[in-house]
């Protein structure tokens, strides 16, 4: 480290830069969204908490994505919205942490979605031992393993990024604080930081996307034994929606960090990262809720009972 380098106090995110018009349309747009996308994982999670029917191993792993929604995006939404309407400038140190919850809740939702494909593993392909394999010690043990690992993860990713020297420029053309584009700031060799990054990636968003697809194709062929129509409906139901939810994610993650910085430019990376920001923690309980009849069953039992009390 040279003498005549010196740490940034504050930076600068760029944020979208665009007219001043469309900033207006877009804060009033994803302030509608945030909302909704913490109406929407505060809805899911309350309905799960008084429900007695819900009370079971895949909605105890949705309550978590539930939480990890509101978390994530509340992480990323509100400086972004700041940004919206010129308050561009934050404190580095606090720009270091938004980057460091920014990647502990992106690798529980990772963790926590392929929790939840084994358990729909479990339960289509071996609904018999489906109560002792997947009890609440287990459960809980698998949730609370995704919590720790992911914390630790990205903590390896904060000491990594706190060896360097950060000396400028002092502008992150992002939205918020994202682990790449700090990562522009230092003036060090960062190859390392990108080494980790990529093999972090590798475990944490290949393997378990191999592992969900490998658990899918079981469940698909599972489901295609089942000789009711019903039953299959309803397996078909739950199964698809956390597909969806497990593609939305998964696929935008994996654009964004795994193929070729040159491929994507930093104003189609803003639009990418603003899937897993914003839009997928807004469609998930979306998803959940349109898609899955026991999450709509207890919405309607909540409602009956709210107009009867």
């Amino acid at each position: 480290m040279g003498g005549n380098q010196t740490w940034i106090t504050q930076v600068t995110l760029l944020g979208f830069q665009v007219e001043p018009t469309l900033e207006c349309f877009l804060f009033g747009l994803f302030s509608v969204f945030y909302a909704f996308t913490l109406l929407g994982n505060g809805v899911i999670l309350g309905i799960i908490c008084l429900d007695s029917r819900l009370h079971t191993p895949m909605y105890f792993f949705l309550s978590h994505l539930a939480i990890v929604d509101m978390s994530y995006a509340s992480n990323n939404v509100p400086k972004m919205l700041a940004n919206l309407v010129n308050q561009r400038t934050i404190s580095f140190v606090p720009c270091i942490m938004q980057t460091f919850l920014y990647l502990t809740f992106a690798h529980i939702e990772c963790l926590i979605l392929v929790v939840m494909s084994y358990d729909r593993y479990v339960a289509i392909c071996h609904p018999l031992h489906y109560a002792v394999i997947m009890s609440w010690r287990v459960c809980i043990t698998l949730v609370a393993a995704s919590w720790v690992f992911s914390f630790l993860l990205a903590l390896v990713h904060l000491v990594l990024l706190l060896r360097l020297p950060f000396c400028g420029p002092h502008k992150i053309n992002h939205f918020f604080c994202e682990v790449l584009s700090v990562l522009k700031l230092a003036c060090a060799d960062t190859r390392l930081n990108q080494v980790v990054i990529f093999a972090a990636c590798v475990f944490i968003l290949v393997g378990p996307l191999c592992w969900v697809l490998a658990s899918y194709t079981r469940i698909l062929l599972a489901i295609l034994r089942i000789q009711s129509g019903e039953g299959r409906r309803k397996a078909l139901s739950t199964c698809s929606s956390h597909l969806c939810v497990v593609g939305l994610f998964f696929g935008s993650a994996i654009v964004m960090y795994m193929a070729p910085q040159s491929r994507h430019p930093e104003e189609q990376q803003k639009v990418l990262s603003l899937f897993y920001s914003l839009f997928n923690p807004m469609l998930n309980p979306l998803i959940y809720s349109l898609r899955n009849a026991e999450v709509k069953g207890a919405l309607g039992r909540a409602l009956r009972k709210e107009r009867l009390s």
